[in-house]
């Protein structure tokens, strides 16, 4: 049997529904590169040899309190992102009416899968989730440091320089307060 391309990367806040859990150590097992952000509760178990050794699991708490749900899928080379708003938990799934959607404008896929890379790469905020469930910091020595976040900032501040074509990106703005009349 051939093998095909097969990876997944998804990013949520919560991850304890005991079907996908199964279907993603099923995928693991199968030999499908699993790569997780769940910056809140993890109730999968990554790395654990014979069942999820293909999953790993990142979790970033930074200065921003970030809600987007991606999920990306490549299967045989044709790969799907989809957007969302419901965490891969029961309450979410079973119990609410929740909202997710393909993304099918390249330029927008690009954009997001960078997003998706730069945070799995995030080494300054993130915890990699171990086999016993605890979460340690990455491994920094002779490393370029990443901290997405700040990344992120940093990027839309020269795209906006870029966009208007000066240095800075909020003009001469100042804040100035108004003043009661009475």
């Amino acid at each position: 049997m051939a093998e095909k391309p097969a990876h997944i990367m998804a990013k949520m806040n919560s991850l304890c529904d005991k079907e996908l859990i199964a279907a993603l150590y099923e995928a693991s097992c199968a030999g499908v590169k699993i790569e997780l952000l769940v910056r809140g509760i993890c109730c999968l178990k990554a790395g654990v040899p014979e069942l999820s050794e293909n999953i790993a699991v990142h979790s970033i708490v930074g200065n921003f309190l970030e809600h987007s749900r991606i999920f990306y899928f490549e299967n045989d080379g044709r790969p799907e992102l989809y957007l969302g708003s419901a965490d891969w938990m029961p309450r979410n799934l079973d119990r609410r009416v929740e909202i997710m959607f393909p993304v099918e404008d390249n330029r927008l896929k690009e954009r997001i899968i960078h997003i998706m890379k730069v945070q799995l790469e995030d080494n300054v905020k993130a915890h990699i989730l171990r086999p016993d469930g605890t979460y340690e910091k990455p491994d920094k020595r002779g490393r370029v440091l990443v901290n997405s976040q700040e990344y992120f900032c940093e990027e839309a501040v020269l795209n906006i320089k870029a966009e208007l074509g000066r240095q800075d990106p909020l003009g001469s703005r100042v804040f100035q307060p108004v003043e009661s009349q009475g």
